[in-house]
């Protein structure tokens, strides 16, 4: 029956479509027609379809991305907070390197006493007016000091070694005597010393209350 079949399929004429076997010829239809079904389907549903598809699956791969991020930093929130616990600890022991309101006559003492104790001779030793910062206040020192580059380091090594941030800045080294004849024995420094003290919530209070007057004068 098979043998037959293939048979009556060989000898069918393609240009001839009327002579052929009523099985065969419907088949042809059948496949004929789902043919052009599928091209109808794609033409007229899936061109329309599929632009809103593709927007979907953008917005599925948007999704992934997101859930991946949170769930990275759901997976890593312990490792967060500890860091978070460790900055805390560093910002701490910074600040208690921060003298209070009361210690600075007492740092100021330290800094003249190291350079003095480095055997340089005190010119100037002027405080300035204290700079307020976000939480700190900064208090400058113009220093005038005379002695030697050896006298100068070891002043430095002093200040370094304090329990209190100082910094050294706008730091200047002359010949003491005019012609410049003096050598390393006889120079002048000019610098200016900054020490910091940490504010209390009052003084912190008050400084973003003038903050805030000044970024919104009276009348604007």
């Amino acid at each position: 029956m098979n043998l037959s079949f293939l048979e009556e399929l060989r000898d069918l004429d393609p240009r001839d479509p009327g002579r052929w076997p009523l099985a065969v010829l419907a088949a042809a239809v059948g496949a004929t027609f789902f043919v052009l079904t599928l091209f109808l389907i794609y033409f007229f549903v899936w061109q329309d379809v599929r632009p809103e598809l593709q927007q979907k699956e953008g917005e599925e791969q948007s999704l992934r991305q997101e859930f991946q991020q949170k769930h990275s930093r759901a997976v890593n929130l312990a490792v967060y907070k500890q860091q978070l616990k460790d900055l805390q600890r560093s910002f701490g022991a910074l600040l208690r390197q921060l003298p209070g309101r009361t210690e600075v006559p007492n740092l100021l003492v330290d800094i003249s006493q190291t350079a003095l104790a480095a055997g340089l001779q005190q010119k100037l030793f002027q405080p300035e007016p204290e700079q307020a910062k976000d939480f700190y206040a900064e208090l400058p020192i113009k220093m005038v000091l005379t002695g030697s580059y050896h006298q100068f380091g070891e002043f430095v090594s002093g200040i370094a070694a304090l329990p209190r941030i100082v910094t050294l800045h706008d730091i200047d080294i002359k010949p003491t005597s005019g012609n410049g004849s003096g050598g390393y024995d006889d120079l002048t420094l000019t610098l200016t010393a900054k020490t910091y003290r940490y504010l209390d919530q009052d003084e912190m209070a008050a400084a973003q209350k003038g903050k805030a007057k000044f970024a919104h004068p009276p009348g604007h």
